[in-house]
């Protein structure tokens, strides 16, 4: 890879991340269920992924599944803490990296990999903080402490951020949250919930994966109808 490629391959995944719409966050009980899960989301249409620290033994969960899909999915981790976690994700394959808060040590170990880093924030002062460190994106966590109505509010002074809610998406009110602004939404329970993935339930899983990528696609669907009578 060139040093120009190597420099735009953040905005690439980025670009990903808006163009595929939806982040499944995965908070699984061990290995075994976080890629059975994954596996289970492909099949119904999510492709983005994003697998927490709170789940074991995270770099081999993302070198089986990156042995399974290959390009197939854009492959991330979450709940990132300490700077030592984002070492273990970069060299385990991991294309993007997010952590739920705004950590200037966090924040600089995860811009120096090279990969697309989102840092999470709430408040107006903690969005300005997560750019300045470098953040291409920012995590809106917890979005369902604010709702859409919060959203609505920090496009106000910051239009162009690439907002991600996380926490409160629904396939019901995935639309809302998308006509409001979102760049992408993160879901974690509403979309793999921690019972269905301690049971093994994957088809409850599969169900919700074709519930929300149908969700998505008639979002879309809407939107280019509309467009295309503004012409």
């Amino acid at each position: 890879m060139s040093v120009e490629e190597s420099a735009t391959e953040p905005m690439r995944v980025v670009h990903q991340l808006h163009e595929n719409g939806i982040i499944a966050v995965i908070r699984a009980p061990n290995v075994t269920a976080a890629v059975r899960a994954v596996d289970t989301l492909v099949d119904g249409g999510v492709t983005t992924i994003e697998i927490t620290y709170s789940t074991p033994d995270v770099p081999q969960v993302l070198r089986r599944i990156t042995a399974s899909h290959g390009g197939g999915v854009l492959l991330g981790v979450g709940t990132i803490t300490q700077p030592d976690e984002v070492w273990a994700a970069a060299e385990a394959g991991a294309r993007f990296l997010v952590s739920p808060g705004v950590d200037e040590a966090v924040a600089a170990a995860m811009t120096s990999t090279g990969l697309a880093s989102l840092f999470g924030a709430f408040t107006p002062t903690e969005v300005m903080q997560a750019l300045s460190l470098g953040a291409h994106a920012v995590k809106l966590f917890p979005a369902s402490t604010g709702g859409i109505g919060h959203l609505r509010a920090l496009r106000g002074p910051f239009p162009d951020v690439r907002l991600v809610p996380t926490g409160g998406v629904s396939v019901d009110n995935l639309p809302d949250w998308l006509a409001a602004g979102a760049y992408a939404v993160g879901a974690a329970g509403s979309l793999c919930p921690p019972d269905a993935l301690a049971a093994g339930d994957y088809r409850e899983i599969g169900r919700r994966a074709v519930a929300f990528s149908g969700a998505l696609q008639r979002f879309r669907g809407r939107q280019t109808v509309v467009e295309e009578d503004d012409q």
